[in-house]
């Protein structure tokens, strides 16, 4: 199996039209996207909350946490995000993919639109 990315505007919520385009390894096991800290403090995201997680080796990280507006081609959303530190991965999480209506299939390992249902 190959690792898919995605190429992602990041921007704040205040301010949408200043963006900054990331590369995203997309991971569907991971929950949050994790941008660097450096990015979001140049968009002008402030972290409003921390919180702990867990890695696949058993150990625990803590990270802070905001929120950021995501554009992949015509879809957009918003979601909350991690301030990545110094050796975290650029990820593209579950509610990231959710935000922007899409989800990865996992064996061919492309994006496809959600159903979006309203009930």
């Amino acid at each position: 199996m190959g690792l898919t990315t995605l190429k992602v505007d990041v921007a704040n919520v205040s301010s949408p039209k200043k963006t900054k385009t990331l590369e995203f390894i997309v991971d569907s096991g991971a929950i949050y996207p994790v941008v660097p800290a450096r990015t979001l403090k140049e968009l002008g995201i402030k972290p409003i909350a921390e919180q702990e997680f867990r890695l696949a080796d058993g150990s625990t990280i803590r990270r802070k946490k905001g929120g950021a507006v995501f554009r992949y081609k015509d879809h957009i959303g918003i979601a909350d995000v991690i301030f990545g530190e110094k050796g975290d991965y650029t990820l593209f999480g579950a509610l990231g993919l959710e935000a922007l209506g899409l989800a990865l299939h996992p064996l061919k390992r492309e994006l496809r639109p959600l159903p979006m249902i309203l009930a």
